[in-house]
């Protein structure tokens, strides 16, 4: 592979060394700009990578060249706050962010179907400081859970895209409720709740929006394992859950009808022999979208894991687990499941992986800098 030109972001020695082992072209994206690779205006994207930036307090927009897996700066987006989690629409033609400063709210921006890039479209108050967002499956209520004010909420949006208010309604959760979202069908909404120790079960109603107790309201964890990020098999017979605070994944058994989950499996997110000082902090997940592999990681660690999914039982192997960016808060993989994007709070930067279709694994093929403390990362084919 040819030389690599500069990266400006700091890594630590660790996450640098193992990700220099493999071939690698570094490049910062402000680079990037100057060298040419920014997208015209009316360039045709394909597919895009939306990555929120906190503490710059923006938005970059990044076109995923699909023959290699390399990036180019469309957009960089200024918020005006601390910006973290990211939805986007089951359209692909709107992107929501949370800012996560005062006074809390939640930003709409329409996405240009040709370019990719991003428009404001308005920014209105949310229940609380949102740890995560969410659409339900007809792109007509945005779900957000506050982990510091221990509740849930549901917004309604509008036809033009926008988050309306006030918001139709707000639901006490046990502590720190970290994620939401619906299930396939869009007939229930799950929430974790990681300082419960519960993955909270509602009926929703899609004409008004209403979430319901159901019958059981809950799924324990373990004490102490902090439920955080959930995804459902492509099957839907398979929930997967990360948890936080020992570092392990859940596997749970999903009965479509009732809307509950069932314990099936726990496995560990951490490298064999791990030892710390330092609290776990198991994070993001994510599954090809042939179901076949899913990928974890783990902040503490500073590493991902890779898992094989047996389609029959829903029971994870564990193919690997390799350093990858100091702190990886988020990480996603495109729409086709060729490419594997994580990026590090405490690095700045993005590494971009091929994923091996044969066996799950990875191998590292770009590195960019970004803005600071990168956290959430969306990626998108163009509608």
């Amino acid at each position: 592979m040819p030389a690599a030109t500069t990266i400006s972001s700091a890594v630590s020695s660790a996450s640098a060394s193992a990700i220099s082992s493999s071939p690698l072209k570094r490049l910062a994206i402000a680079a990037a700009v100057a060298s040419g690779l920014l997208a015209g205006a009316g360039a045709q994207a394909g597919t895009v990578a939306y990555v929120s930036n906190a503490d710059s307090q923006d938005i970059y927009v990044l076109q995923l060249n699909m023959q290699d897996g390399s990036l180019g700066l469309l957009d960089k987006v200024a918020t005006g706050s601390t910006v973290m989690p990211l939805a986007i629409s089951p359209d692909r033609k709107f992107l929501y962010a949370s800012l996560r400063a005062q006074p809390f709210s939640v930003a709409s921006y329409a996405i240009d179907a040709v370019s990719g890039k991003l428009k404001m479209l308005s920014t209105v108050p949310l229940a609380d400081n949102m740890a995560n967002l969410a659409t339900d499956k007809t792109g007509r209520y945005l779900f957000a859970a506050s982990y510091t004010g221990h509740k849930i909420s549901v917004n309604a949006i509008g036809a033009d895209g926008t988050v309306q208010t006030p918001p139709l309604s707000v639901i006490p959760t046990g502590k720190n409720a970290h994620a939401i979202g619906s299930d396939p069908a869009n007939a229930y909404v799950f929430a974790s709740n990681l300082g419960s120790d519960v993955i909270l079960q509602y009926r929703f109603d899609v004409a008004t929006g209403k979430l319901t107790p159901n019958d059981p309201p809950s799924v324990s964890t373990k004490a102490g394992a902090g439920p955080r990020h959930f995804v459902f098999a492509r099957d839907r017979r398979f929930v997967y859950s990360t948890n936080e605070l020992d570092g392990t994944v859940n596997t749970y058994e999903y009965d479509a009808a009732r809307g509950t989950f069932k314990l099936l499996a726990t496995d560990s997110a951490l490298p064999d022999d791990f030892r710390s000082s330092e609290q776990l902090a198991t994070a993001d997940l994510h599954l090809t979208p042939d179901g076949r592999f899913l990928y974890v990681s783990e902040r503490t660690s500073s590493t991902l894991s890779g898992y094989r999914v047996d389609a029959a039982s829903g029971r994870l192997t564990r193919i690997f687990n390799n350093p990858t960016e100091t702190q990886p808060r988020g990480f996603n993989i495109d729409p086709q499941g060729k490419y594997l994007l994580a990026v590090g709070q405490k690095s700045n930067a993005l590494t971009s992986y091929a994923i091996n279709p044969d066996n799950g694994m990875l191998s590292v093929l770009y590195r960019y800098t970004l803005g600071k403390n990168p956290n959430w990362v969306e990626i998108i084919d163009l509608p």
